[in-house]
């Protein structure tokens, strides 16, 4: 409502619009195929990136807040992206331009869009004066794109305070509800939604425990990060802006950091067994932070809540190579998977005045990396302050109060080479071909039905939980327990659909003795309903081309019958699953009422 009021007030200014093409040479909107990130043409587009922070906040929480020094490194930035006070927007872009970046995460946080209060004057910018933080971060992003950068919205922290502690801003509804959260969410998507160069939401940043519980994926609970995300995501698509890559980030950590208590850092990890699926394919990044100071089960803290696990500067280049991609890389590594999507390095960094020898061995190895796996990153930060050459340091471009730039690439910069190397290494270029994509459905807790042209038909099976493929992608496995499905084709959407529950369509007894559901001729399964865990209906949809009328029958109600090769990965762990053949679609779906048994599929109709 207080957005609303605001619009109406005209205190709140929408940007213009941005034209699809410019002489950058990349149009957009973006996409993703297979573990590649596309522009509207198909070519790939590798996001080169820095964080240009502080719309999220620098305060530490304690101090006046108007307080330099109550500032995290002195760095006040006002609610708006730092180093305005000291250089021009166009300034700072022409420096991130040099550095050979072509795209900017820009962080803001939820009170940042609410607040009202004209910001400081910002003497490098006197064109600012008078604005609100929020129109201020409008004036950015309208410089970054007019210039060529892609921007990628980026949910720092709730409150406009430095992250990542104990801070309030732990989790996404750690300070606010779920659904003020997603409210801010589809109010930025709209507010940039006619400027195609804003490609990308970055749902939450570093989620991880507060002081009482932590966040999880797939429990289906408040603090279950897989589900909140899905929820927001499929909000942003179907509510605000169907063009925006859609970013998930790993969990940052749970448990208590102490010696002899379980503790770590998830990062992706659980999407190797539960993976997201979006109503429109080809728009999901999974993301990932790293820093050498922090470790696979290291907080980063120093004294309290410092426990003996390694950092990642503690361990041999192969371990670190074998810790990342257990951790994050194995989502774009591993193609043809449910999982399989671009990662984006969405944050990592060092200092400038480091010493540490294992620090600057660790940024060599990571950078090292990132180039080898032609992996798309953003630097941390973009933009810092120094005096004299002394400050923070961590900053990839720094201004001190008379406006001097320092900068990593000034020649005194140890740092220098390993950057040129990581913007300078060859990266795939050029058409990114379609590719096979796999879709798992989850029906755990609640319906899960991930089509458009599903959606907007009447309730097809009332009572049951349901799950519908993407518009596209059809059937192609099941589990005999757990209700999870695998969805996979690029097919165009279904001209109509069918809900069948009993024999009627049934042309052979391809499961003798066992109760088949089976698709109308012409038709493919698209989707499955149970109640409780009960097989319960089949979701046919009419194919707009032929299909094959003979087939086999793929029994799992003993073991795993799926291909060899493992194509879309583990569906649905711990359960025993069956799975057509590639080129094959779900007919039909067998299950029994015997005494033992839980009418949970035993067996699936392939055809060809």
């Amino acid at each position: 409502m207080l957005l609303a009021v605001l619009v109406t007030a005209g205190i709140v200014i929408p940007p213009p619009a941005v034209a699809a093409a410019d002489p950058s040479g990349w149009v957009a909107p973006l996409s993703t195929r297979g573990r590649y990130i596309v522009d509207a043409a198909g070519d790939r587009f590798k996001l080169k990136a820095a964080n240009w922070h502080g719309a999220s906040g620098t305060w530490t929480g304690s101090g006046d807040v108007n307080d330099p020094a109550a500032h995290h490194a002195g760095e006040i930035a006002y609610q708006t992206p730092l180093g305005l006070d000291r250089a021009s927007i166009d300034t700072v872009i022409d420096g991130l331009a040099e550095l050979g970046l072509n795209s900017v995460r820009l962080p803001f946080s939820n009170a940042m869009i609410h607040d009202t209060k004209p910001v400081p004057d910002l003497p490098a910018n006197p064109e600012l004066r008078g604005l609100t933080p929020l129109q201020v971060y409008d004036r950015v992003v309208a410089r970054l794109t007019a210039r060529g950068f892609a921007v990628i919205l980026n949910n720092h922290t709730t409150t406009s305070r430095w992250c990542c502690g104990l801070d309030g801003n732990e989790r996404w509804n750690t300070a606010q509800t779920e659904q003020r959260w997603q409210d801010d969410w589809l109010f930025m998507a709209r507010r940039y939604a006619a400027n195609k160069r804003v490609v990308g939401a970055d749902l939450y940043n570093e989620v991880r425990r507060n002081v009482f519980d932590d966040p999880n994926w797939g429990w289906g609970n408040g603090t279950d990060w897989q589900r909140a995300s899905q929820r927001v995501a499929d909000r942003i698509q179907t509510e605000a802006n169907p063009d925006l890559l859609l970013i998930v980030e790993g969990i940052n950590w749970t448990g208590l950091p102490v010696d002899g208590l379980p503790h770590g850092r998830p990062t992706l990890e659980p999407a190797r067994t539960l993976s997201h699926t979006l109503v429109d394919s080809g728009k999901l990044v999974y993301a990932a932070h790293f820093y050498g100071y922090t470790g696979p089960n290291h907080s980063g803290a120093t004294g309290t809540g410092e426990t003996h696990d390694p950092r990642y500067r503690d361990l041999s280049p192969q371990q670190l190579r074998d810790v990342l991609h257990r951790q994050a890389f194995f989502v774009s590594a591993e193609t043809g998977k449910h999982y399989t999507a671009p990662l984006w390095i969405s944050e990592f960094g060092e200092g400038r005045h480091t010493t540490d020898a294992a620090s600057r061995a660790w940024f060599e190895n990571f950078v090292g990396y990132l180039a080898e796996t032609d992996t798309d990153f953003a630097y941390w930060p973009a933009v810092g302050f120094h005096e004299g050459g002394t400050g923070n340091g961590w900053s990839l471009l720094s201004w001190d109060t008379g406006g001097r730039r320092a900068d990593v690439l000034d020649g005194t910069d140890w740092r220098g080479p390993a950057w040129r190397r990581l913007v300078d290494a060859q990266s795939r270029s050029g058409r990114i071909p379609d590719s096979e994509r796999w879709s798992m459905l989850n029906l755990d807790y609640a319906d899960f039905q991930a089509s458009r042209g599903v959606r907007a038909m009447a309730d097809w099976n009332p009572g049951a939980r349901k799950g519908a493929c993407p518009d596209g992608q059809r059937l192609s496995g099941l589990s005999h327990t757990g209700n999870r499905g695998l969805c996979t084709g690029t097919l165009a959407a279904p001209t109509g659909y069918a809900t069948v529950r009993d024999e009627s369509y049934v042309d052979t007894d391809w499961a003798s003795g066992y109760t088949k559901v089976q698709c109308p001729p012409g038709h493919a399964a698209v989707g499955y309903s149970v109640t409780g865990a009960a097989f319960s209906a089949l979701l046919c949809g009419r194919s707009g081309t032929p299909l094959g009328n003979t087939g086999r029958t793929v029994w799992f109600d003993r073991g795993d019958n799926r291909p060899s090769g493992n194509p879309g990965g583990d569906f649905a762990a711990g359960h025993y699953k069956g799975q057509c053949a590639p080129g094959e679609y779900v007919a039909g779906v067998a299950y029994t009422g015997r005494i033992g048994s839980n009418r949970t599929p035993d067996a699936v109709l392939c055809r060809a």
